[in-house]
Parts: structure tokens; sequence; C-alpha cells
């Protein structure tokens, strides 16, 4: 492995404890150019994760809470008049950084998480009917609040869809908690780390992630299961197109990671509920992203998995 791979990952282990699982899916994500959704109760160190991969990955951070009273305007920037030179200057608002934490993403309004969904897709952002490029490279790092909370409003499929892997932190093992009491909490570990990456070096090491190989039995692979998922009777929405090609280039950025120039079997069956879970929707209402996973679990056991 790399040696700033390995940096990178021991770096992340010490702002979270005992979640290697959900180390790893963080350095995939900043490697593999999707977005990451972290879902889970507050308290279990996603805030503290964000910001521990920001520092890393080095360039510019912007961490926006989100919340109710939060316009579209706050996160893209807007125009400002200067009357000594009589014209409107562009101000720009937090998005325009290299990596972006959304914290409590689902406490905004929609209108609010709409303007997301264009800077997430597109790497930009109109505002006045002009677009301006946001810095490469982008990534965005949201905090998500369970559904059955107070003052949340659901995210849309669409903005969902957006985001390439999503896993939920939980509670730390015991030991892992002991040692993280005995250090007094994951934002202690933050002062300690330096930047691993330069912009420029972690954009290059994204377009290396994706000139990884990924066999024709592997591809036909993911189209049989997302194919499967458009054609489950328990599900209303499968797999997008969109969400194929996020999974592919996930395991493509796990096999970079490990120092590999191919992508394995290990790496899809690995990745393919942090990939696909949150972009499928059952067809009963209010269905929990467990019950989600479990789609996705019994889609993998009807597909064989190439050899």
């Amino acid at each position: 492995m790399d040696p700033r791979f390995e940096a990178l990952l021991s770096g992340l282990s010490r702002a979270l404890i005992g979640k290697p699982q959900v180390v790893e899916l963080t350095a995939i994500g900043a490697l593999g150019g999707g977005h990451l959704l972290l879902e889970d109760l507050p308290g279990v160190g996603k805030t503290t994760l964000g910001r521990a991969a920001a520092r890393l990955l080095g360039g510019e951070f912007q961490r926006v809470q989100l919340t109710a009273d939060v316009m579209p305007s706050d996160l893209t920037g807007v125009s400002v008049f200067h009357p000594v030179e009589g014209r409107f200057a562009f101000q720009p608002g937090p998005l325009f950084c290299n990596v972006l934490l959304a914290d409590e993403v689902n406490r905004a309004s929609p209108k609010a998480q709409s303007s997301l969904l264009e800077a997430m897709a597109e790497g930009q952002v109109t505002v006045d009917r002009q677009t301006h490029a946001l810095p490469n490279p982008f990534w965005v790092i949201a905090t998500q609040n369970p559904s059955t909370f107070e003052g949340t409003f659901p995210l849309p499929e669409s903005q969902l869809d957006r985001f390439g892997l999503s896993t939920e932190v939980g509670y730390p093992p015991l030991e892992a908690e002991r040692a993280a009491l005995k250090m007094g909490g994951g934002d202690r570990a933050l002062d300690s780390l330096a930047p691993v990456f330069t912009p420029a070096e972690w954009a290059a090491e994204r377009a290396r992630a994706l000139a990884v190989r990924v066999d024709d039995a592997l591809v036909d692979y993911i189209l049989a299961v997302t194919r499967h998922t458009r054609e489950h009777p328990e599900l209303q929405v499968g797999v997008s197109p969109r969400g194929a090609l996020g999974w592919q280039r996930a395991c493509q950025a796990r096999a970079h990671l490990k120092g590999r120039a191919f992508v394995t079997p290990d790496d899809a069956k690995t990745l393919a509920v942090p990939a696909l879970a949150h972009r499928v929707w059952p067809r009963r209402r209010g269905a929990s992203a467990a019950q989600r996973r479990a789609l996705i679990e019994d889609a993998l056991a009807r597909v064989p998995l190439p050899r």
C-alpha cells in the first residue's frame, strides 16, 4: 500500500476509533470521487470523521451546519453590487472549497437541499444565471440524523442518488470507547493530523483510481445485480445507471487504495451495500435503512459472484 494511503487510513482511525470499515469507506469515497453520506445518531463521531478527512486530504475546507432557516444563497453565494465600480460581483459561498462537510443535511429545508444538487452532480453552481465552477477536487461529506428525529426533512431520491457511498457509524466497541475516553475524544486527535495530499496530488490519485482495470465478468456482475433490483417485487425504484457506475468506481478506488491495478470480486461484494442501499426505494413506505440493506443483500444472494 502507498505510504500516503497508510497515513490517510491511520489518521482517520485516530479520529474514529474502532471503526475500520467506516474509515476504509471514507478513504474509498475520497479516492473514487463519490460523495459520502454518514447516517446515524448524533454524537457517534460523524462530524469528527469528516473534519479529519478534510484535514488529511489538504486543500480548502468548509463546514456548514444545516438548519431549517438556511437559504440556498447561504451555500452558493450571492452577487453583491459595488456602487463605486457600478457593477455586481459574485461573492462565493461555502460550496467553493475542496472538502465540504454538510452537517445534518436532512435538517435543511428541501429548497436548501436542492441547492447542493447541482454542486454534487456537476461541480458547479448557478447564481443569477451565471455558472461558476467549483474547485477540483470537490467532495461532500454529509451527515444525516435518523428520519424519526424532530425537525428533519427526508432527502429526495435525486439527491440520495448523488451520494456514491452511504454508511452508518454506530456505537464503538467497548475497548474503543474506553480508549476514546482516555484520549479525551476524537476531536483531540485532530490537532495531530497534517495534510497527506495537496489538492493536485489528490486529484491525480482520483484519476489513477479510474484507470484501474475492471474485467468484463465483473462488469456483467454489476449489471446483473443492478438489473435485479429494478425487477425486485419489493422495490419501487431500483439502482439507476448512475448507481451502477458509482459502484464500479468505488470498486476501482478500493483496489487502488490497496495497491492493485485490477478490481476483484471481493471489492464488488464488499462495496455493494454501501454503494447501492441508499439508492433503492422499497414499495413499503417508511422502510428503514436496515430494510434497504437487506433488499440489496437479497439481490446479491440471487446473482452468482464471478470467480
